[in-house]
């Protein structure tokens, strides 16, 4: 690697905000889940630049990337790709669907059916696919951003549990600032910065950092943290189903990625509950009263980590 792992992820970071105004906390929030193998859930109204995000981050690595615009009539083989006949060899060859690059952007997933949804299961969890009983590898590393957007509903279909909980965060972008907008009138006055930004890493220092991210030492107290944490979730009088020992796992990653970016070789408590919104929120699902009450999974998140004993 020719730089220092933080130095290296700092350098990532600029790179995408040439194209990302003043949105810099997601944009490392979405790195860490990048550099941990983890799948990102981007929910967000139209137009804020979640596919400029996705983009872009592929970009600064010099990453394969595919987009897949999610529709009613998509189907599953249309992303796991068939097999085909050829008549020249008489044998069943495999034609390649669109999930076969490093970076995969699921462009409205909840726009599609549960049947090619449920097409996204094994490769987000196995990274690989199965067509015809063979199964194939998806190339490394390997990652899914799929937006949606939460404010229409006519014509999606909601993600079920299962899959939900197979996205390692789930992040917004939001409007900008009265100053950033301004900042963004300018700076894509002539052209998008997106159509002549550079790479600035490659996929070999890719696969280094994400080598590093274990290495980061998690004291026992810390692993008591975030357990008695995600049992906070599954005893909760506002939550009706608490987190998955995925869950638990994915919040441990998420909290030596963060601490790999602070240039740090151990967790701290405040990494854990830095990770603990965007990694864990989505997996809640809420009874009946807190919804009555329009509670929201981050609010009642929060009042969790506001009861939890954080070891000092």
């Amino acid at each position: 690697m020719r730089k220092n792992p933080n130095v290296l992820m700092n350098d990532i970071i600029n790179n995408v905000e040439q194209v990302i105004v003043g949105k810099r906390t997601t944009i490392e929030l979405a790195l860490c889940a990048f550099l941990c193998g983890g799948h990102v859930l981007i929910e967000d109204i139209p137009g804020v630049g979640k596919t400029s995000l996705v983009y872009a981050i592929a970009k600064s690595f010099d990453c394969s990337f595919k987009r897949i615009q999610f529709t009613p009539d998509i189907l599953p083989s249309d992303i796991t790709g068939f097999s085909m006949y050829n008549q020249k060899t008489q044998e069943f060859e495999y034609q390649q669907g669109s999930i076969m690059a490093q970076i995969i952007l699921a462009d409205e997933i909840n726009r599609t059916s549960p049947k090619t949804q449920s097409s996204l299961l094994e490769v987000m969890e196995e990274n690989q696919v199965t067509v015809d009983g063979k199964t194939y590898k998806v190339p490394q590393p390997f990652t899914v951003f799929a937006t949606q957007n939460p404010v229409e509903h006519i014509g999606t279909y909601p993600l079920p549990e299962a899959q939900m909980d197979r996205f390692f965060m789930r992040l917004s972008l939001g409007y900008p600032t009265m100053e950033e907008e301004i900042s963004l009138l300018n700076r894509f006055n002539e052209a998008s910065p997106i159509r002549t930004l550079a790479p600035v890493s490659n996929t070999a220092e890719l696969m280094a950092i994400k080598a590093l991210v274990p290495q980061v030492h998690v004291d026992v107290t810390i692993n008591e943290l975030i357990v008695h944490l995600i049992r906070l979730t599954r005893i909760d009088t506002h939550v009706m189903l608490g987190c998955s020992p995925r869950g638990t796992l994915n919040l441990q990653k998420a909290a030596q990625a963060w601490a790999l970016y602070q240039n740090r070789t151990y967790v701290t408590p405040d990494d854990v509950l830095k990770m603990a919104v965007p990694v864990l929120a989505h997996r809640l699902v809420l009874s009946q009263e807190a919804k009555f009450k329009k509670l929201t999974a981050v609010e009642a998140l929060n009042q969790m980590i506001a009861n939890v004993k954080i070891p000092r």
